[in-house]
C-alpha cells in the first residue's frame, strides 16, 4: 500500500512539474510595426504553446501610429490569429519632436508586400489605459512585455500608476548600442533615440530589464542560404517573411557593408522562446537623454568599473543559425 502510495505521489508530482513547465508565458507585444515587428509578431503568433499573447499594443516609431497599427493588425489577419486585441497607444513622445524612420522601412511601415485595410478594427480603448487595467490586476509578477519599439506606451503607464510594476515579470527591450555604435546617431539605436525620456522612466521603475541591441542584432543576419531556408518552407507566411525582408535588408547592406541584414525585433522573440540562443551580462546601464551628440545613447558599464548595481540584462551574442532555424520551424505553423 505504501509503495503504491509512493507511487502515486511520484507521478503526481511529475505531472505537476510538466505542466507548469508547459504553462505558456503570458505576453503583451508593444510595437510599431515596420518590417521586422511584423516577422517578430509572426514568429510569437506561431508560438501559443510558449507565449499566451494577452494583446498588440501599437505606439507611433518606425511610421504614424495609424499605420503601425493597421500593419499591427496586418500581421495578426496574416497569421490567422484574429484572437488577439490589438490597442493603439501612444501617438508621439514624451517630450522630444516625433521622428520616423520610412527611409528605412517605406512609408507604409512595410514595402514588399501589398498592404491593405484589415478586415478587424482595433480593440476598443487606449493601450496605455490597457497597460494600467491590465497590470494591476495581474499577479505578482505574471506578465512579460515585449517592448519593439520606443517605450512611450509603459513609461505613460507608468508615470500613471507606478505600482504596476509589481504586475510585470520581465521587460525584454528591442534597442540601445553600446559596442557596436548606433544606427540613427553614431551612437544612438533608433527605438531609444525616438524616445529615451520613455526608456528612462521604465529604467528607473526597477522592472526587470533585458536589452536586445544592436551589439547582438548585427550578429544574427541573413544570408542567401537563410533565404532559401525561409523560402523552402514555402507557405503564405514565409513568402511574406522573405519579400519584407529581401527589401529591408537592403538598407543595412548597404550602410555597413554586412553580407546580410538584421531582424532586429525578431530577436526579442527568439530570447523569449529559446534563451539558451543568447548570452550577455548583467551590467549598470544610464540613458542620456541631454539634447546634443549623445542624445539617445545607452552608456552600459560593462566591467563594473562605476561599482553600480546592474539594472539590466545586456545581451551581446546570439546564434545566428539557430534563430533561422527557429524562424524556420515556426513560420511552417502559419498557413
Amino acid at each position: 500500500m505504501l509503495k503504491h502510495l509512493l507511487q502515486g505521489a511520484i507521478l503526481m508530482s511529475i505531472l505537476v512539474a510538466t505542466t507548469l513547465q508547459a504553462a505558456p508565458r503570458d505576453l503583451i507585444i508593444d510595437t510599431d510595426p515596420g518590417a521586422d515587428d511584423v516577422v517578430a509578431l509572426f514568429l510569437a503568433m506561431a508560438s501559443p504553446q510558449e507565449l499566451n499573447i494577452r494583446a498588440i499594443t501599437t505606439v507611433a516609431g518606425n511610421v504614424r501610429l495609424a499605420k503601425t497599427s493597421r500593419n499591427a493588425r496586418l500581421a495578426r489577419e496574416w497569421a490567422g490569429r484574429e484572437d488577439i486585441p490589438v490597442y493603439a497607444g501612444a501617438g508621439r513622445p514624451l517630450v522630444r519632436k516625433p521622428i520616423y524612420a520610412a527611409d528605412v522601412h517605406g512609408e507604409e511601415g512595410l514595402e514588399g508586400v501589398e498592404v491593405h485595410e484589415p478586415r478587424q478594427g482595433l480593440a476598443q480603448g487606449n493601450a496605455v489605459q490597457y497597460l494600467v487595467d491590465t497590470l494591476s490586476s495581474a499577479e505578482p509578477h505574471s506578465i512579460t512585455l515585449a517592448m519593439l519599439g520606443p517605450q512611450t506606451n509603459l513609461a505613460l503607464a507608468l508615470i500613471q500608476k507606478p505600482e504596476i510594476v509589481k504586475g510585470i515579470k520581465e521587460v525584454v527591450v528591442m534597442g540601445g548600442a553600446h559596442f557596436n555604435g548606433g544606427n540613427i546617431t553614431p551612437v544612438a539605436e533608433f527605438n531609444l533615440y525616438a524616445d529615451p525620456h520613455a526608456a528612462e522612466v521604465v529604467l528607473a521603475s526597477g522592472v526587470k530589464l533585458t536589452y536586445v541591441p544592436l551589439d547582438l542584432t548585427h550578429k544574427v543576419i541573413t544570408s542567401e542560404a537563410r533565404f532559401k531556408q525561409l523560402a523552402a518552407v514555402n507557405n503564405q507566411a514565409s513568402r511574406r517573411v522573405v519579400d519584407i525582408l529581401n527589401v529591408y535588408v537592403k538598407h543595412d547592406m548597404d550602410l555597413y557593408g554586412m553580407p546580410g541584414g538584421p531582424v532586429h525585433d525578431a530577436s526579442v522573440i527568439a530570447y523569449l522562446l529559446e534563451p539558451e540562443l543568447f548570452s550577455g551580462r548583467r551590467a549598470h546601464m544610464v540613458i542620456d537623454s541631454r539634447e546634443g551628440p549623445t542624445f539617445g545613447q545607452t552608456v552600459v558599464d560593462w566591467y563594473g568599473v562605476l561599482k553600480q548595481p546592474a539594472n539590466v540584462l545586456w545581451l551581446n551574442e546570439g546564434d545566428a543559425q539557430g534563430f533561422f532555424d527557429l524562424l524556420s520551424v515556426r513560420l511552417a505553423r502559419l498557413r
